[in-house]
């Protein structure tokens, strides 16, 4: 099977959020061909490429910053004024897209009846199915602008040019237009389209022909939103089914953070549009869709997914590294003394560690033993982690035990990779009790990293932390120190109790998120979607002739007479046969004649015997392909000339 992986800003190098599941992914593959369809950004990319396993034919990779691509674009006054009207469709539909209300279609059809990029939001009075006429222009418009820049090799730097700038100003100021949109700055407008022209690389990618995606069994996009269109037009243009899998939801980032630094509000709101509805139109060309978690699945439903096409498919992590720990922890006796409590993860503002710190504030109060640890697993936010220390320092002051012995806090602040805490690992072996205060959560992928250690959890009931612990830990309501400090303690006072939440947690973790039963799943999927794909029509050997491949016009039939006398025309009355036996023809094409003047012509040669067939469906006379002139009905005739002739 060949397969087709679509990523953005992330595999096959390793940056991003989706490139540790993508690398185990395409190494759990080893027997598929895959070939690696990257977007990817300059800025900020790490300088190597991971090691790529032999399974993996080919990179191809798309800058997603920098100048754009080279090449002229639209040529001539036809395709330019294309372009203009394809662009002015796509802007129109961005302006309107927070005033669009669906309407019943006129004919009573469906909505991909009725426009080839139509898209059905629902049912009417009547049965009528209503259409959003800001989804259709949208679709309109980008389909316009994908066959432009497949007939013409590439859009260049058209859509920075002065006609897109035009039509998207007109679009913004056009009566109905969202009000944030309403009154753009010329500034706004240059980073809108200077937004929409990196959006719309894909469409002049050369990834479309027989031997790139067009030649593939199926795309796999590693996430929604831009990185899958190119899987949206391969899908048009060539049938290719498309799987998209989303652990975190583009759209919702997007909301979260933008596209980077503080844009003006007419720039976030155009970009919000086109991201928003590229989701839906992803959505509606995808032959499946796997979700991370039911909290991605909400969301993928939300935007308009098909249900029916929706399948939970949980990441899978590597607990090989993790499995010394989870059964030195079950083989081990519950300790009564260890009241430890580690929190591992990346610092910044969406962990809550104000909250965690003013917790154990409270635990400190109940048990005087008890020991916090914050170890960081990657990158952390400056700031905020100094704003960190100063409140511990501020809560929990150095402590001795006696007056000879040197004070520390209660509260330690590590990181992995330091002599302390070595792996992973490690980390969670330091602690009886690991902790999860997020206040903002997609995949908790350190709390499964816990449960492959057989560590009990507490945790807040943010994104998929629910899903994933499943009973064997305590969920307690984000941005709630006191309940945090509750869960915490009853945990820390009873060790028979956390052996038992541990236990449990490793079983549930080996059962549903290991990176077996990831790659099995997408398996699954991939036989699944390719069964169901139309076969492609089988190529006949010798259906075209040699030449046909050959630049030109060799195919083109032959003339069968001087061009004076194509015109000339011959009645069926002046032809008779020479052997009484055999019939008239009803009708025989014009022959050339010198004049004007219809006069009889020489009666034909009677037809061969039936032992002296003709050579070939097309006579003797045509050789290669060639229509050449002469007769061809009988036998031994080459060319009108016969062998015996001088």
């Amino acid at each position: 099977m060949r397969i087709a992986l679509l990523t953005e800003g992330g595999y096959p190098y390793p940056s991003g959020d989706g490139w540790v599941w993508c690398d185990r992914l395409v190494r759990g593959l080893a027997d598929q061909e895959l070939d690696v369809y990257a977007r990817t950004r300059a800025a900020g990319r790490p300088p190597h490429r991971l090691p790529l396993p032999g399974q993996v034919r080919r990179v191809a990779e798309l800058p997603l910053d920098g100048p754009p691509p080279a090449g002229p674009g639209p040529r001539g006054r036809a395709a330019r004024r294309r372009f203009r009207d394809a662009y002015r469709e796509l802007a129109g539909a961005l302006a309107d897209a927070g005033n669009g209300t669906p309407h019943p279609d006129a004919d009573g059809g469906s909505a991909a009846e009725s426009t080839t990029a139509g898209s059905a939001t629902g049912s009417g009075a009547g049965g009528a199915v209503l259409r959003d006429p800001v989804k259709d222009r949208f679709a309109d418009g980008l389909y316009a602008l994908a066959d432009l820049a497949r007939e013409y090799g590439g859009l260049g730097a058209a859509p920075l040019g002065q006609s897109a700038m035009r039509a998207l100003e007109d679009a913004c100021r056009a009566p109905g237009a969202a009000r944030p949109v309403a009154a753009p700055r010329p500034r706004d407008l240059l980073a809108a389209a200077e937004f929409l022209e990196r959006a719309l690389r894909p469409l002049s990618a050369p990834w479309y022909g027989a031997d790139a995606l067009g030649g593939a069994d199926l795309c796999h996009a590693a996430s929604g939103g831009p990185a899958a269109l190119p899987g949206v037009l391969a899908a048009r243009w060539c049938g290719t089914p498309l799987l998209v899998t989303e652990y975190a939801v583009r759209l919702r980032e997007h909301y979260l953070r933008g596209d980077g630094g503080r844009p003006a509000p007419a720039v976030r709101a155009l970009s919000g549009a086109f991201h928003r509805l590229l989701a839906g139109e992803v959505y509606r060309h995808a032959d499946a869709l796997t979700a991370g978690n039911a909290h991605v699945r909400r969301w993928q439903e939300h935007c308009g997914a098909d249900r029916a096409r929706i399948t939970t498919v949980h990441p899978g992590m590597n607990a090989a590294a993790l499995t010394a720990v989870g059964e030195a922890s079950e083989a081990a006796a519950p300790d009564p003394d260890d009241t430890t409590l580690v929190w591992v993860g990346r610092i910044g503002p969406a962990k809550d560690l104000v909250a965690l710190l003013h917790a154990f504030a409270e635990i400190r109060g109940a048990l005087p033993a008890a020991r916090l640890r914050i170890i960081a697993d990657g990158p952390a936010d400056p700031g905020y982690l100094a704003q960190c220390r100063a409140l511990a320092a501020q809560l929990f002051p150095d402590e001795a035990a006696d007056t000879v012995t040197a004070g520390e806090s209660p509260v330690a602040f590590e990181e992995v990779g330091s002599p302390y805490v070595p792996t992973p690992a490690d980390a969670y072996a330091a602690g009886g009790v690991v902790v999860l205060s997020s206040a903002v959560e997609g995949f908790p992928g350190t709390l499964v990293e816990a449960m492959f250690c057989g560590r009990p959890t507490v945790s807040t009931d943010v994104g998929a932390v629910r899903e994933v612990i499943g009973g064997t830990g305590l969920v307690v309501p984000a941005r709630n120190p006191h309940a945090l400090a509750e869960a915490c303690g009853a945990l820390l006072r009873d060790p028979v109790r956390r052996s038992l939440l541990g236990a449990a947690a490793r079983a549930r973790a080996l059962e549903l998120f290991t990176v077996e039963r990831n790659v099995a799943a997408f398996r699954a999927l991939y036989l699944d979607l390719v069964a169901h794909r139309p076969a492609r029509p089988a190529a006949v050997p010798f259906t075209h002739p040699a030449e046909a491949h050959v630049p030109g016009h060799w195919t083109a039939p032959a003339p069968t007479g001087p061009g004076w006398a194509a015109s000339a025309t011959v009645t069926t009355a002046a032809i008779t046969a020479t052997d009484p036996g055999t019939p008239a023809p009803a009708a025989l094409p014009a022959a050339p004649v010198p004049t004007a003047s219809a006069r009889p012509l020489p009666a034909p040669t009677a037809p061969a015997p039936a032992d002296r067939r003709p050579v070939g469906p097309g006579g003797v006379g045509t050789v290669g392909g060639f229509g050449l002139v002469g007769d061809t009905g009988a036998r031994g005739v080459v060319g009108g000339v016969r062998p015996d002739a001088r």
